[in-house]
């Protein structure tokens, strides 16, 4: 009888893991989205919880899609930094990239063109890798300039147009220049913040993901 009970115990347990496995969003047959950007998108000045990355997993945790999100944005990364690391990070074999990066770039007065030369050549290796690319855009103020605005600002939309990306025409919608959405730098999105761009963004993971 105790042989009996030991198998019995046995074999719950290894349906309970089985289970576990096949309804987990980190399960082998789950689709890997990889954030890719700089401190928006990493979590700057915020608790693992409250991330971007976190926020998103709560949203599909809801969905019958299996999704586990890949957080490879660094902050105080620029278009150059990330089109140096680009190759490696694609080593996690990602199904789908959101690429947000030029902000720094932007507030560091980088040429316009490099920007978009580096963006270019991020989203060839992706798409190389198998890979598709949602495009987050970034704006630029009116401070740098009516030329550097319009120069830089167009560069999001002329590259998704170009690669037919999936495109969202600015990560910080809702978000930019509200102080209920900001940490006290006025730059970063708050808890709060990053709530609105996990439901912006959603839907457009969503149709990369119908697209597949």
């Amino acid at each position: 009888m105790e042989k009996l009970i030991n198998h019995a115990s046995k074999l719950v347990l290894s349906l309970l893991i089985m289970l576990a496995t096949m309804t987990s969003p980190y399960a082998n047959d789950s689709l890997k989205v990889m954030l890719y950007g700089d401190s928006l998108m990493a979590g700057y000045g915020l608790t693992q919880s409250d991330n971007l990355a976190t926020v998103l997993r709560y949203k599909f945790a809801s969905s019958d899609i299996a999704v586990s999100i890949i957080n490879a944005s660094v902050s105080g990364n620029t278009t150059s930094n990330g089109l140096s690391r680009v190759e490696w990070s694609m080593g996690d074999r990602p199904d789908i990239v959101v690429l947000c990066l030029g902000a720094n770039d932007m507030l560091r007065g980088i040429d316009p063109n490099n920007t978009k030369d580096n963006l270019e050549s991020i989203i060839t290796t992706i798409k190389q890798s198998g890979a598709q690319v949602i495009l987050a855009g970034m704006r630029s103020p009116d401070s740098m300039g009516s030329t550097y605005q319009h120069k830089f600002d167009q560069i999001y939309p002329h590259l998704a147009d170009k690669h037919g990306l999936v495109f969202m025409p600015f990560l910080l919608e809702g978000v930019a220049l509200n102080k209920d959405h900001l940490l006290d730098d006025n730059k970063h999105p708050n808890a709060a913040g990053v709530i609105i761009i996990a439901d912006n963004l959603y839907p457009y993971i969503l149709q990369n993901i119908k697209n597949k």
